[in-house]
C-alpha cells in the first residue's frame, strides 16, 4: 500500500521493479581486487591501525566520522551500561542461556534484544535526547525551569515520571560523576543541554527529591554534540551486549539448569484455587 508520502499510482510497481535482483548500498562496499568502502574512505587504508573501533562503530550508526575523543568518551558509557550482574533483566536471560547450555550468540543477542524496551536500557536515550532538547528551546523562549518541569509532570498526573530523571531502588547515580572525568579528560565542554540538565535536576531535587540519572546526562552531552535521539539509539544499541555476555560465561561454566532454581511452592500463585476436572469437562472446587 502506498503511504501519504508515496506519490506513486495504485499498483505502481517501479520502485520494485527498479530493485529487481540488485543490492544497492549508499554507505560502501567491496570491491574485490581493489578496496573495502566504507562512506567513501577505504578501510584498509584509512581505518586499520588509524582509528579505534568506536570510532569506526559511530561512522556505521551516523555517517560521520566522529574525532577520537568522542569516540572515547562513548566507548566509556558503553562500559557503564555494561555491568556483570545477572539480576540485571537483560543479564538474567544471558545466564538463562548459559545454565541451558545456549551458544554464547544466542544468548548474547536474546540479552541484547531486551534491552530494547521502553523504561530501561537503550532506547529510553531517544526519549532523554528529545526532552533536553525540546527543554533548551523552551527555555530560550524565555520559560522558566520550573515551568518546564510543571507541563512535563502533567503529562503524566503531576508525578515527577520525566526521561533522564529519577531512578529505581537507588538515588543519585555513580556512573555520572565518573563520566564527568572522562568528559573533561576528553576535553568535551559542558554544552547548553547539559547546563539546562543540570539546572532541571536541582529544580526536581528541590521538589521532589529526585535527580537526573544516566540516561539524562548521556542525553545531555549528546545533543550538545549534535546527535540526533535516532543516531543516540543507533550509537548504544547493543552497549549492554558485554554485560550479558559476562552472565552467560559465568552461568555456563557451572552445572546446567543451576541458575536461579525454584520450587513450585516459590512461586506466589494468585490465579483461581485448585480444581477438579471431571470426565465430561467440568470443573469443581
Amino acid at each position: 500500500m502506498n503511504t501519504k508520502t508515496d506519490n506513486r499510482r495504485p499498483n505502481d510497481t517501479t520502485l520494485w521493479d527498479n530493485n529487481r535482483g540488485v543490492m544497492r548500498s549508499g554507505i560502501g562496499g567491496w570491491k574485490v581486487g581493489e578496496a573495502v568502502y566504507n562512506h567513501g574512505y577505504s578501510m584498509m587504508d584509512d581505518f586499520v591501525g588509524k582509528l579505534s573501533y568506536m570510532q569506526v562503530a559511530m561512522l556505521n550508526a551516523t555517517g560521520r566520522l566522529p574525532e577520537r575523543p568522542i569516540a572515547d568518551w562513548v566507548e566509556q558509557v558503553h562500559i557503564c551500561m555494561s555491568w556483570p550482574d545477572s539480576r540485571i533483566w537483560c543479564n538474567q536471560i544471558g545466564a538463562l542461556g548459559g545454565t541451558n547450555q545456549t551458544s554464547a550468540i544466542a544468548a548474547t543477542c536474546a540479552g541484547v534484544l531486551a534491552n530494547d524496551s521502553r523504561t530501561y536500557g537503550t532506547k529510553p536515550i531517544i526519549e532523554g535526547v528529545q526532552f533536553i532538547q525540546s527543554a533548551l528551546l523552551q527555555k530560550n523562549e524565555g520559560i522558566s525551569v520550573e515551568v518546564i518541569i510543571e507541563k512535563e509532570c502533567s503529562k503524566r498526573g503531576g508525578r515527577p515520571d520525566i526521561m533522564g530523571y529519577a531512578r529505581p531502588i537507588a538515588k543519585g547515580d555513580e556512573r555520572i560523576p565518573a563520566m564527568e572525568d572522562v568528559q573533561k579528560n576528553s576535553h568535551i565542554p559542558f554544552g547548553p543541554h547539559q547546563k539546562l540538565a543540570y539546572a532541571i535536576s536541582d529544580a526536581l531535587h528541590n521538589k521532589f527529591g529526585e535527580n537526573i540519572n544516566f540516561n539524562g546526562y548521556c542525553a545531555a552531552v549528546l545533543a550538545d554534540l549534535e546527535f540526533s535521539p535516532k543516531e543516540s539509539y543507533y550509537i548504544f544499541n547493543i552497549s549492554v551486549s558485554s554485560g550479558v555476555t559476562a552472565c552467560y560465561v559465568d552461568a555456563m561454566s557451572k552445572p546446567p539448569e543451576s541458575f536461579f532454581t525454584q520450587r513450585c511452592e516459590d512461586i506466589n500463585y494468585a490465579g483461581k484455587a485448585i480444581r477438579t476436572l471431571e470426565e465430561d469437562g467440568s470443573t469443581h472446587p
